[in-house]
């Protein structure tokens, strides 16, 4: 969980600093909004892959839990 947390607000972060670099030199509105998505998504997919691969690794097993989790509750529910 936490690695997700760590992700999205890097993310942010960037999409902010991105959003405010492209202001100082004079887009505004819509331009602005488009610019900082496509900008901030570039960079993040560079810069942040070691946090994505943790996130990702996290969900991953996390998922695998529950589905032992339920595999396990219902071998006991066949079992009764």
């Amino acid at each position: 969980m936490r690695s997700v947390l760590i992700y999205t607000l890097s993310r942010l972060v960037l999409f902010a600093v991105t959003a405010g670099v492209l202001f100082l030199v004079g887009a505004r509105g819509f331009l602005l909004l488009a610019l900082a998505i496509l900008i901030s998504g570039v960079i993040s997919f560079v810069l942040l892959s070691r946090q994505r691969d943790a996130v990702s690794n996290s969900v991953t097993e996390r998922a695998g839990r529950i589905r032992q989790n339920l595999a396990e509750g219902a071998a006991r529910e066949d079992g009764d």
